[in-house]
């Protein structure tokens, strides 16, 4: 990593909060207050005070079947909310993992805050759901084993060596064990960017890397409820677009980390707007 590249969020020698120095580049302070103004209009609405149940029922659904669509499962919502069978293909079993993680997320809460990586293996447990080598679920790859990613032009990013991947996993836990006063959303943002860089997984890293990211913006307090599916904006952003604020993340400069939380922040802005049309066609009846 270049000497004037931002501070890794696994590792800051000399820095009590790294995280909160990501909260300071240029941009992400505007990124920060636009959504948190987009968080709260969608829970000042009408309709969250009634219905917030079915508001969030609606947003995990969407939320998981965008989450597919980034792995290379693009099903229609109807087709997702009318298959009950999830095992006969890639694909099907892709939509099936995004939607048993989000609906594993919020049970995960205390588990995260006392122990990041048992969340995090229990999450790759829920994504495999059977369908990867059991030996593999759960645990970081080892040298030599291969990693099978549906995200099209993530190889284009380098995969680090196991070695690297647990000692950047470890600070990370560290980190988020001690607590940071950065926003919610950087610290979703360098959870998303940092799992999916490193891919610690065999498999299922992206939708790991998703769901561990709307884990972080609930047990935060930003979006309590889970009525902000940030994995719908950043299906909705375009791969492509993903992709290139991923690079700039992985490329550890302050530009590319702040890239990477703004995109983030755009991401979830457009989650919030989706569940706003939710409750306002709760409202009209329509929904």
């Amino acid at each position: 990593m270049a000497t004037n590249a931002a501070p890794s969020p696994g590792s800051a020698p000399g820095r009590q909060d790294p995280l909160a120095a990501l909260g300071e580049l240029p941009g992400v302070p505007e990124a920060v207050d636009s959504v948190r103004q987009a968080v709260d209009a969608v829970y000042g609405h009408r309709v969250m005070r009634r219905r917030s149940q079915e508001v969030a029922s609606e947003a995990a659904l969407r939320g998981a079947r965008a989450s597919a669509a980034l792995a290379g499962a693009d099903w229609p919502l109807e087709e997702v909310r009318r298959r009950s069978d999830f095992s006969a293909d890639d694909q099907a079993r892709t939509v099936g993992a995004a939607l048993r993680l989000t609906a594993e997320a919020g049970q995960l809460l205390s588990v995260w805050r006392q122990s990041p990586l048992q969340a995090l293996a229990r999450l790759h447990l829920v994504a495999a759901g059977g369908a990867a080598e059991p030996s593999t679920v759960g645990r970081p790859r080892l040298a030599g084993e291969p990693v099978a990613e549906t995200l099209t032009g993530l190889a284009g990013i380098p995969l680090p060596e196991p070695d690297e991947v647990t000692a950047r996993i470890d600070g990370l836990a560290g980190l988020l064990r001690a607590g940071s006063t950065a926003p919610a959303l950087v610290v979703g943002a360098v959870v998303h960017g940092e799992l999916l860089s490193l891919r610690p997984f065999g498999s299922f890293n992206g939708p790991v890397a998703r769901a561990a990211e709307r884990v972080v913006l609930v047990g935060s307090g930003l979006d309590p409820k889970s009525v902000c599916p940030a994995e719908v904006g950043h299906a909705e952003l375009g791969r492509a677009g993903y992709l290139k604020a991923l690079k700039g993340y992985a490329s550890g400069t302050p530009e590319g980390m702040a890239e990477w939380i703004t995109h983030c922040g755009r991401a979830l802005e457009l989650g919030v707007r989706e569940s706003v049309a939710v409750c306002e066609a709760l409202q009209r009846g329509a929904a």
